[in-house]
């Protein structure tokens, strides 16, 4: 039975003399593939095998009630065909997988041996505090610590960029509009982008918050592999109750669903965690606080109301305008 804490390790500790301190190459997750590169390779997996689920459930209609805009939607607005996003999107891969591999022979090389001796310092420091809570501080509190500092510098990094192409006229129009052809996103096209700002924006946001944390090539895989599970969910045009990503993080697919809409174009610009920054610099969309709940979450039933809602006040104003026009015609004849 997997436990996460070794016995043996524990004795070791809690012994009277300190452990040697030793360094040796630290073995592979895969033998014969050093986690380095792993790192490099995962999220690229990830995205296309996460990303053809989601096609899978597009193509065969498996999950209708849970699907954001109707199909004919997506085909009807969009300005972008598949084959395109994808060729883009493994043109960013190819980018990001480079830049990667480059990074990857400047990292030094993962030792281990030397952790029983840190833990048995630890234990003298603070005898109070159980072996136990401080074998699992050690080997899994500081990853997680690490791992959630990497997420707030990816969004901030995220947000200041996003908020700018959005904000710059040029920007916009050279780098940022071109993702913005997904009017109705969809799990492809999550890194549907220029080169130049997918680079900007995911490989380098991403590098500086392994770089700054200190993160080692299994810290790596896990940052890098869980972003971009979490992007393509945020494209992926559906709100299932039972997604983690949507249960646990506030930045979900119907957050980043409004900022592709007209109307929210520039609002929900934080992205892909969390919403911190449009609270701070207000730059929320506030158009469905009356649908949302107590915990100011929008669910999908409440969001179609909406969207139906405002497609109807749309049609009328235009009706009106229409009306008005025909009114102003008649009397001049």
């Amino acid at each position: 039975m997997f436990s996460l804490v070794d016995p043996n390790d524990l004795k070791i500790v809690d012994g009277a003399s300190r452990p040697p301190f030793l360094e040796i190459p630290k073995p592979s997750l895969i033998e014969g593939l050093p986690d380095g590169i792993l790192a490099a390779i995962a999220p690229v997996v990830a995205y296309w095998v996460y990303s053809t689920f989601y096609h899978i459930i597009d193509v065969y209609e498996l999950a209708e009630r849970y699907r954001i805009h109707p199909s004919e939607e997506m085909l009807r607005k969009n300005t972008v065909s598949l084959p395109i996003v994808i060729r883009d999107v493994i043109l960013q891969h190819v980018i990001q997988t480079i830049a990667a591999l480059v990074f990857y022979q400047f990292d030094p090389k993962p030792m281990t041996g030397y952790e029983n001796h840190t833990l048995w310092g630890w234990r003298q420091m603070v005898p109070a505090v159980p072996t136990w809570v401080l074998y699992v501080t050690y080997w899994y509190g500081l990853s997680l610590l690490k791992i959630t500092v990497a997420f707030f510098i990816i969004d901030s990094w995220q947000y200041m960029l996003h908020r700018a192409m959005h904000l710059n006229k040029w920007l916009y129009r050279r780098f940022h509009s071109r993702h913005h052809r997904l009017y109705v996103p969809y799990a492809y096209g999550a890194l549907f982008n220029d080169p130049v700002e997918g680079f900007l924006l995911d490989t380098v946001g991403t590098g500086i918050a392994s770089l700054v944390t200190g993160l080692s090539p299994r810290e790596q895989i896990f940052l890098f592999t869980f972003s971009t599970l979490k992007t393509v969910d945020d494209h992926c045009g559906y709100a299932f109750p039972f997604d983690p990503f949507q249960v646990v993080f506030p930045n979900n697919s119907i957050y980043h669903d409004i900022h592709h809409q007209h109307f929210g174009v520039k609002y929900n610009f934080s992205q892909p965690f969390f919403t911190i920054w449009d609270k701070l610099f207000d730059t929320t969309y506030h158009g469905v606080d009356e649908y949302s709940d107590k915990q100011k979450k929008i669910s999908l039933e409440k969001y179609k109301i909406f969207l139906e809602e405002r497609r109807k006040r749309n049609e009328k104003r235009k009706q009106d305008e229409q009306n008005k026009l025909k009114r102003k015609d008649e009397k001049q004849e």
